[in-house]
């Protein structure tokens, strides 16, 4: 039985299987390390496909005590949940040629675009539930609507006091926002905002630190994941989200399928026969929930005609 080593296996000969450990641990690191949500959520780790998380809900109480009294007990509140991790799939087109590639070669190529695609994808449905596979309301827009922590951006009114009002909507429930998504391409709205004293809001991170706005470190979501008719920032405690990945990223390659999503210019699906190429259809599992709704709060649009 031939041992299987992907620096000499050309593609066309291992078309199905796992990606080897090597590709598959830096395509995940590239996945956490440019998805805003899981710069900014807990991680859990996932050996199966669900998890029961125990986390603190309320925490036990003191009490005054007299000379000689017994003191009284109380018990902290915990609370558990269950993250289910969920398929996602990427397909990529390839032209053939890319076949006579070792499985090495290839996944060092192609690795960025399957990244990015994963965390594309994840960020949407985490942040806005876009095409989400997670329940009803684990997502951040439905926790800060459900908990009516919404701030509405108006355009034309400095941008300090209406983030302001968005971290204290936080706040306001005792709890401590620690970051903020947003786009890069409000950057320079940032940078020309100053506070009630005339200092700027934003700072520049030094390259060890990230960039952060009144204090809070800013996580910049992929402009195409980031739904700007929906939100212009959000904020809170991202303890109370939490993602989990499962390791085993698997792959499979075809040159038969027709791609009904990706279309020529008249209109006609990509048929991968007539076009000599094969797509590589890549999954990994992924598990995201909100722990609790009031420790999040949107910027929403300008609706204003």
């Amino acid at each position: 039985m031939r041992t299987f080593n992907p620096d000499n296996v050309l593609l066309m000969d291992a078309k199905d299987g796992n990606i080897p450990t090597q590709f598959a641990a830096a395509v995940v690191g590239e996945v956490v390390q440019n998805s805003a949500v899981m710069q900014l959520a807990q991680a859990e780790e996932m050996t199966a496909p669900k998890k029961e998380i125990t986390y603190l809900a309320e925490g036990p109480g003191a009490y005054w005590v007299g000379e000689a009294e017994r003191i009284q007990t109380s018990k902290a509140t915990w609370l558990t949940a269950e993250m289910e991790a969920k398929k996602l799939g990427v397909i990529i087109p390839v032209s053939k040629e890319f076949l006579r590639y070792t499985v090495s070669d290839f996944f060092n190529m192609i690795r960025p675009k399957i990244a990015e695609a994963f965390y594309k994808k994840f960020d949407q449905a985490a942040l806005f539930g876009t095409a989400t596979p997670y329940a009803a309301g684990q997502n951040i827009l439905a926790a800060a609507t459900a908990a009516s922590n919404t701030v509405a951006h108006i355009d034309s009114e400095p941008l300090y006091p209406q983030l302001n009002g968005l971290i204290g909507l936080v706040e306001d429930n005792e709890i401590d926002p620690d970051g903020i998504a947003t786009v890069r391409s409000l950057k320079q709205v940032f940078r020309g905002e100053l506070d009630s004293t005339g200092r700027p809001i934003f700072v520049k991170g030094d390259g060890t630190a990230p960039d952060d706005i009144l204090g809070l470190p800013i996580a910049y979501v992929n402009g195409s994941s980031f739904d700007k008719t929906k939100a212009v920032a959000m904020t809170g405690d991202w303890d109370y989200a939490r993602f989990g990945i499962l390791q085993d990223i698997e792959y499979s390659i075809s040159d038969q399928a027709t791609l009904s999503t990706v279309v020529d210019e008249g209109g006609v699906p990509l048929n991968l026969w007539e076009r000599d190429m094969f797509a590589l259809r890549a999954t990994m599992h992924v598990g995201f929930m909100v722990l609790k709704d009031e420790a999040f709060a949107v910027l929403t649009p300008d609706v204003t005609p």
